[in-house]
């Protein structure tokens, strides 16, 4: 993510989104009532007399500004939308106050104005920025033939694979075994490859193949290798990437991994619920009571509720009072357990009644 332009006083800042995590972000900045603005094509009629370009309409592309309504992100098409009433583009080719979906897209300037920028959102944006490009981890889990690989994005897990080879099983006489190993393991490595500025390669999986990956990491991949651990699970694909992050072996890699340190903060309140702690506090009700009262050490809010429930005042109280806001992403489990608690929660500074 790039900021071109930033004019708080204004309230007008404009960015141009990199990467899939950039439009999640964005997804989460950009609020209803917020005005967005950025090109676009849309299919307009033409009226040259020409009856199948009529019908079809003429595809034209120009600037177009809207009073957002509705915020949509698309996790598995990467895709971000924004929807709302038209207040700037070409009068002479769309009806100003006709409604009208903007796709955010990579690579394209997007201009967000906002009555005030609030201290999360301009916190977020940075953050967004620092993180631009990095893949904190990637998570590689075998189990004979097969690889599953999970990418470590700021909005979750985004699973690739399975990876599969041809190796037959030990009892079996095959020639080419000891082949058809190193051609599936360098399949992984092409797949791994294919990602840039990776941080760390956590290694996992059920049995020995795991580390006989890692050795043939040493040997013919040094500069793989420098960066990878190794890590057992009782379970291969999508089941082994969730135990290695319930493990927290990606936090311990990286302090910059959002995923693991969200679910680290979730189990952490779910571990003081369990104990029937007095020191927290969940349920939009019950915590906003507790941001009222100054009593919030940690504010954990989830991202779809942050527009949603117009949380934005409530999340600056908190850090105006020195507490530390955590925005959690609904893609994971912490989410998901967040959800459950309402949707926003928090870990106090002392008890209330």
């Amino acid at each position: 993510m790039k900021i071109t332009h930033q004019d708080t006083k204004e309230g007008i800042i404009k960015v141009v989104p990199e990467t899939l995590d950039d439009l999640w972000h964005l997804s989460h900045i950009v609020e209803v009532g917020d005005n967005a603005a950025s090109k676009t094509t849309r299919r307009i009629q033409d009226n040259t007399g020409d009856k199948l370009r009529s019908d079809r309409g003429v595809k034209k592309t120009f600037t177009l500004g809207l009073d957002i309504e509705t915020i949509s992100f698309h996790l598995f098409t990467g895709k971000l939308r924004l929807t709302g009433v038209i207040t700037k583009g070409p009068e002479d080719l769309i009806p100003l106050g006709s409604h009208h979906t903007l796709e955010v897209k990579l690579n394209t300037p997007l201009t967000i104005k906002k009555d005030r920028w609030p201290n999360w959102a301009i916190k977020r944006l940075n953050q967004a920025i620092d993180a631009s490009k990095k893949l904190s981890a990637i998570i590689i889990v075998l189990e004979d033939d097969t690889a599953t690989l999970g990418l470590m994005r700021q909005f979750g897990i985004e699973y690739y694979g399975p990876i599969k080879g041809h190796v037959s099983g030990k009892r079996i006489i095959d020639k080419n075994r000891q082949k058809n190993i190193v051609q599936f393991y360098e399949k992984v490595i092409e797949s791994v490859e294919k990602f840039d500025s990776i941080q760390n390669i956590v290694i996992a999986g059920p049995g020995f193949v795991k580390n006989d990956f890692y050795d043939y990491l040493k040997d013919k991949h040094a500069d793989l290798a420098k960066i990878s651990i190794i890590e057992s699970t009782g379970s291969g694909g999508r089941n082994g990437i969730s135990e290695v992050l319930k493990k927290g072996t990606v936090e311990k890699l990286t302090a910059e991994n959002r995923v693991a340190i969200e679910m680290g903060a979730i189990d952490k309140l779910l571990a003081e619920i369990g104990k029937n702690s007095s020191k927290i506090a969940y349920g939009l009700t019950q915590t906003q009571n507790a941001i009222n009262l100054g009593a919030v050490s940690q504010l954990l809010v989830l991202d779809t509720k942050v527009a949603s429930e117009n949380l934005g005042d409530s999340m600056d109280m908190v850090e105006n009072m020195k507490g530390e806001v955590m925005v959690i992403s609904s893609e994971h489990e912490g989410g998901k357990q967040l959800e459950s608690l309402g949707g926003m929660a928090a870990i106090l500074r002392y008890e209330i009644s």
